[in-house]
């Protein structure tokens, strides 16, 4: 209980009091509303004891008159409330959807490391959903059925207190068994979020590898997947159906013994005995309806709030994410660099107690070309990444011309930074927009020297829209030698002076690579690089060859001396040589 205190607190003050004159106008548009309903029930008593047993036509015209003006009002102050709230609610949704995924991608890579992208996809777009009823008509009938209620309670004790009491009872039951419920919903509610999400999430990595799927025969094997999913997901919903049912049938029932068990025997025995008149006994059951309505509503809408809230729930444990810019401690402002980078004792784990690095040292000075090798899982990727400080150490340091990385400010750093990975990412859209992808506003010259540099022309060329050609989601529609040429050709526009190449050559055929390691020896110029390569006739000329096995460094030097060592690098060129 004290944690929907907690949650319904926090969202009053970071959405709802924020937009409080929004809110307060709502709320003043439904009081209209509701007072304007009350017009006709309050009529009926007039009509049926004064104006048609004393046949007063005129006051009969005026009654019917201030009636449909009355609907009127209440017909135009819905149109209003619509058109106010549900648009402002939904430019909310926008509004904490763009904040979310802002949030989301300031987050340091290692949370991506744990986190499927398909269940972050489904927590941006779905969870904040539920705002709608917090700043939309959700929240406003919710304070209006109220308002209603209460207005309605005291006209009805002012007709007859007995029969209002008596009719009260099963109300007072139904509102237990709805609190009840909606204790039990809520966390059911937080659940199918979570669910959903990484079902979702699990749709959107078959998808997106269906070649994989299709090539190893899996789909049943994937179907069946899914199938554990939704099962789940239609679990957790059947347990808040349930809770529903029972507060719709409790509803049906109670409701039906308050207004037509107690309204038919208690009132027609009121009648009986000349206590209530007619028109009276008209006036208390419509009045008595305009108070269970609401009642009825608050039900389904008290639902959509425990909803929402679960929602906002996973969407703040997502906005708490420590974020990168978070650190107070970065405050060094990089305004340019040399590109010096030194490690220092430098070990990580990405589990703990799971070393990946142990005690790394070595220097790389500027416009040094520093080539990684190794076996896989020896941690050259590890080392790649932290020196673009994608990741962090867990003891030791790197610094970058003198300065510690832990304390340079990463926005004015990456600014220097490029990177051209084995599966770089091409975005959906044309070769040229992924090639201006790091500089949106680089010249046509710029572009047509980084398309030359990386011989992206060599392809273009043969295609009948050139750079404008679509090449599908994650470039499915080229090879992955163009690919990997697009990225380095990205890699050139952005003109970086550090520079992470991962196995960037690996998906290249003899002659494409060819042609790429002339660019790499242009692209590499003048630049800090680091180069993870299998292919080691590709790093022939690199400044330092560090050899990585089991997270440390095994050997170190250039070709040559290491040749002539006849080391594990030896054994590594001679091995593929033979090849």
């Amino acid at each position: 209980m004290a944690e929907k205190k907690v949650s319904i607190l926090k969202a009053f003050k970071t959405i709802i009091w924020p937009r409080r004159n929004l809110v307060f106008m709502g709320l003043l548009l439904i009081v209209i509303s509701k007072a304007a309903s009350f017009v006709a029930p309050i009529s009926l008593r007039y009509f049926l004891d004064d104006i048609v047993p004393n046949k007063n036509y005129d006051l009969l015209k005026i009654l019917v008159i201030v009636v449909i003006l009355a609907f009127l009002v209440q017909a135009v102050m819905s149109f209003l409330l619509t058109k106010v709230l549900s648009i402002q609610a939904q430019y909310m949704i926008s509004e904490l959807r763009a904040q979310v995924q802002k949030k989301v991608l300031a987050l340091p890579v290692r949370f991506f490391d744990n986190t499927k992208s398909g269940a972050l996809v489904s927590r941006i777009m779905s969870d904040v959903e539920g705002v709608r009823n917090l700043i939309g008509t959700g929240l406003v009938q919710l304070v209006g059925g109220t308002i209603t209620a209460v207005v309605s309670l005291i006209l009805l004790l002012r007709i007859s207190p007995t029969m209002t009491l008596l009719t009260f009872i099963p109300l007072i039951v139904f509102a237990l068994i709805a609190l009840k419920a909606f204790k039990i919903i809520r966390p059911v509610f937080r659940d199918r979020g979570k669910i959903n999400a990484e079902v979702k999430g699990r749709l959107t990595e078959t998808l997106g590898g269906i070649r994989v799927i299709k090539g190893f025969n899996a789909e049943s094997q994937e179907a069946e997947v899914f199938e554990h999913g939704v099962q789940r997901l239609y679990e957790n919903v059947k347990k808040s159906l349930t809770a529903t049912a029972v507060m719709t049938s409790s509803s049906t029932f109670l409701l039906g013994l308050a207004t037509t068990g107690i309204m038919m025997g208690y009132g027609g025995y009121k009648m009986m005995q000349g206590d209530l008149t007619t028109g009276q006994y008209f006036e208390f059951t419509f009045l008595l309806a305009l108070m269970v309505a609401p009642i009825v509503q608050m039900s389904n809408i008290g639902s959509q709030l425990t909803e929402a809230l679960a929602g906002l729930d996973r969407t703040e444990e997502l906005m708490n994410e420590t974020v990168e810019a978070d650190n107070k401690e970065r405050n060094i402002i990089l305004s340019n660099i040399v590109g010096d980078i030194n490690f220092e004792d430098v070990s990580f784990a990405y589990e703990e107690d799971k070393e990946v690095l142990h005690n790394v040292s070595f220097k790389a000075g500027s416009g040094e070309v520093i080539a990684l090798v190794g076996s896989s899982g020896s941690g050259k990727s590890t080392i790649a990444g932290l020196a673009a400080s994608f990741l962090n150490p867990d003891s030791g340091r790197i610094t970058i011309d003198g300065n510690d990385m832990a304390k340079v400010d990463l926005t004015s750093f990456r600014q220097f930074l490029g990177v051209v990975l084995q599966d770089d990412f091409l975005f959906e859209g044309t070769i040229r927009e992924n090639i201006l992808f790091p500089r949106p506003d680089a010249t046509e010259a710029q572009l047509v020297k980084a398309v030359k540099a990386a011989y992206v022309d060599e392809f273009t060329d043969r295609f009948d829209d050139g750079l404008d050609t679509l090449i599908g989601e994650r470039g499915v529609k080229l090879s992955g030698g163009q690919r990997q040429r697009i990225a380095i050709a990205r890699a050139v526009l952005a003109d970086p002076r550090i520079l992470i190449l991962d196995e960037a050559t690996s998906s290249l055929d003899t002659e494409s690579e060819a042609l790429i390691q002339k660019s790499l020896a242009e692209l590499t110029k003048g630049r800090t690089t680091f180069v993870i390569a299998h292919r080691l006739s590709t790093i022939r000329k690199a400044d330092q060859i560090l050899v990585i096995e089991n997270g440390r460094i095994a050997e170190q030097g250039t070709h040559e001396e290491l040749i002539a060592s006849e080391g594990r690098y030896y054994n590594l060129f001679t091995y593929q040589a033979r090849i």
